[in-house]
């Protein structure tokens, strides 16, 4: 059975993220049926994408899939992880997508919506970055993520207690960009697809481009990644993140040690 349901009308594309027994979890399987149906769009023209859960949704994603998350000793999230890929063609997708959010939106899940280019949510959504509740050392293109969208003692806060915030604060904070009603949102999210697909799509598609290869122009020295990336590996060798994860696929609290 698909993870997804997608559709296309008048340029638009819909991706439903529709896993409800996992809760949208980010597993490889969700994230190849993404990625394959943004490939197919991008074939067809379509040049604008609504991301989304079913209308209704009280998760929009719970994040990673933590069951597919290596033991301890190999990095968590490296290139290649399908998380860094689904984001990666996010960003590279040669139009705007826009995410519909209802819902909690979890871990990775906050990322990918934060990777999206508008973002619309009804009130009570709420937004978590939870990798300290697994002991999971976040990479750079995460960090980046998360940093170009929130201001610096907002994800410090975010990251370090991995409590949600609320989508008004997220509002305040311009990490969303309108909230609706449940009843108001579908209409207007695709009203507002409209008005992109209505505008020149090369020109929109290198406006975006250039956003992001501005929004990671960051100077950093070999050295300085080496450190970072030492850094990374003390917390995916550790006690700490075998414990994380085991006592997530426990259902039981863990006992981070610090070591």
């Amino acid at each position: 059975m698909s993870l997804i349901i997608s559709e296309t009308e008048n340029a638009i594309g819909t991706i439903i993220m529709n896993h409800a027994a996992k809760r949208n979890a980010l597993s490889e399987a969700l994230i190849d049926e993404i990625t394959t149906t943004l490939e197919a769009f991008k074939e067809q023209n379509i040049r604008t994408v609504v991301l989304r859960a079913p209308s209704g949704a009280k998760v929009w994603s719970a994040g990673h899939d933590v069951s597919e998350l290596p033991n301890r000793g190999r990095d968590p999230l490296g290139w290649s992880d399908s998380l860094r890929v689904l984001i990666r063609a996010i960003q590279e997708y040669p139009g705007p997508v826009l995410g519909l959010i209802q819902g909690g939106v979890w871990g990775g899940g906050c990322e990918v919506a934060m990777a999206c280019d508008i973002l619309v949510a009804t009130p009570e959504a709420t937004f978590a970055i939870t990798p300290a509740k697994l002991g999971v050392p976040y990479n750079l293109g995460g960090l980046l993520t998360v940093m170009n969208m929130i201001p610096l003692p907002v994800a410090k806060e975010m990251l370090f207690t991995a409590q949600p915030i609320p989508a008004a604060q997220a509002l305040n904070l311009g990490v969303i960009n309108y909230i609706k009603p449940v009843d108001e949102i579908e209409a207007f999210v695709y009203q507002l697809a409209g008005q992109i697909v209505a505008n020149a799509p090369l020109s929109i598609s290198v406006m975006k481009e250039e956003l992001r290869l501005l929004s990671s122009a960051r100077s950093i020295t070999p050295e300085l990644f080496e450190r970072i990336q030492g850094l990374r590996r003390t917390v995916y060798d550790s006690h700490d993140y075998q414990e994380g994860l085991t006592a997530f696929l426990e259902k039981r609290k863990p006992q981070f040690k610090g070591e």
